[in-house]
């Protein structure tokens, strides 16, 4: 086991690196069974999920091999469609391989996905539009076991905008018998890039990047290569760090159209920001002005930002609020932001921050992925010494945090833990 060690204090100043998108590759990776062959994408950051993802391909039959930042798959091997029940309760994206295992081998037996501890995610939207599509589902002892002839393209209205339903439901119409329309589908950048890729491989696709997605079913589909995207919650993630300490970073690559309700935001606390094509430069002077932030699915503020953006107003002299309207409960980060002193009051799906008060250092316990995202910031800022434990959170979505965090200026390391 492993923690973080943070001395607080110093303002962030230099250029960093952003690595590819967590959620591009993860969605891109199952992609790549619909069409037997060898696959490659480049970009791929060294993560926990991507091994994961790894591992579950691999279990299916896959070969897969990661050769420095470029991932191979060769899924022309793949010999099972029974998912491991301990890889998919591990991560909750593990839960893409149903719609291209249905697709393909017209069959498949996933198991109800895991993931990051704060709160439910169902699925539900994902088994109706596969349902629409012709599947006949069943659900066995905690395993999805789907069935179909051959599915059949339709009309699929999702109740929300869901990013993991409206990959699962892209991938499966590709192979689909006729066409098949998704309204109110996810506008994310990395469905835009599922989009791109199975367009690659054969797909025909229209619409990608708007709230109505037009697939045209193809017979089969050929392997493809795709450079990922970089990955816009990292770079908002290190554009907050640069705020919160008053500091000038910039991050690179980047792509400003994928971080325009941030950039927004930043911009209107107080952040000077020069953006270009492929990079973000931002510098702060003083403290942020307090912020009233809602989330929302994109082009809206991010959920994936909202615990850094907590984290942020701590450092704001007045009264911010932060809501989160995609998931309510998703703030299990406020009670150890509370041990270093922050004033946070709970009401409902949003968190109160009264700001502007220091921050003293201390032990605190992340719980998910973007909670420890936050308990960093916050550590950035506290006086003395924070230690963040249970740092494989972090490690599922952030490629060498504390080494960035380091070429930045900042005092962090990671150390081993003594039982």
């Amino acid at each position: 086991m492993e923690k973080l060690v943070i001395y607080g204090g110093e303002r962030l100043r230099g250029r960093v690196p952003i690595s590819g998108a967590k959620n591009a590759v993860l969605a891109l990776m199952p992609a790549a069974i619909l069409a037997p062959g060898v696959h490659r994408l480049r970009n791929v950051p060294r993560l926990r999920d991507v091994w994961t993802m790894m591992e579950l391909l691999d279990a299916l039959g896959c070969r897969c091999r990661l050769e420095g930042n470029e991932l191979v798959l060769d899924t022309s091997t793949l010999q099972t469609v029974h998912a491991p029940q301990e890889l998919v309760r591990r991560m909750r994206a593990s839960f893409y391989v149903l719609g291209p295992l249905l697709a393909r081998y017209r069959r498949a037996e996933v198991p109800l996905p895991g993931g990051c501890a704060w709160g439910p995610r169902p699925v539900d939207l994902h088994l109706k539009g596969l349902q629409a599509l012709g599947a006949e589902l069943e659900l066995c002892d905690g395993y999805v076991c789907a069935t179909a002839e051959r599915l059949r393209g339709t009309e699929i209205v999702l109740d929300f905008p869901s990013v993991g339903a409206t990959g699962n439901l892209l991938m499966a119409a590709s192979l689909a018998h006729g066409r098949t329309v998704i309204r109110n589908a996810a506008q994310e950048p990395e469905i835009v890039q599922l989009g791109e890729f199975l367009r690659q491989m054969g797909a025909r696709i229209r619409g990608l990047g708007t709230s109505v997605v037009e697939v045209e079913g193809v017979e089969e589909l050929h392997p493809a290569s795709i450079e990922v995207i970089p990955d816009r919650i990292e770079a908002a993630t290190f554009l907050l760090a640069a705020a919160i300490t008053g500091g000038e970073v910039t991050v690179e690559p980047a792509r400003p159209e994928h971080l325009e309700a941030v950039l927004q935001q930043l911009e209107r606390v107080g952040a000077r920001l020069h953006v270009k094509p492929n990079c973000i430069e931002l510098s702060m002077e003083g403290a942020p002005l307090p912020s009233h932030i809602v989330t929302a699915p994109f082009p809206g503020f991010p959920t994936d930002v909202q615990a850094q953006w907590t984290a942020l107003m701590l450092r704001a002299p007045g009264v911010s609020s932060v809501t989160d309207a995609i998931y309510p409960d998703r703030f299990k980060h406020v009670p150890e932001l509370q041990r270093l002193g922050a004033q946070i009051e709970l009401q409902g799906n949003t968190a109160v921050v009264t700001g502007g008060r220091p921050l003293r250092g201390n032990r605190v316990v992340s719980s998910d992925l973007r909670a420890s995202a936050a308990l960093i910031l916050a550590g950035l800022v506290a006086e003395g010494r924070t230690e963040v434990l249970e740092i494989h959170h972090i490690d599922r979505g952030y490629e060498a945090i504390e080494r960035k965090l380091q070429q930045l200026g900042a005092r962090i390391e990671r150390v081993g833990v003594q039982d």
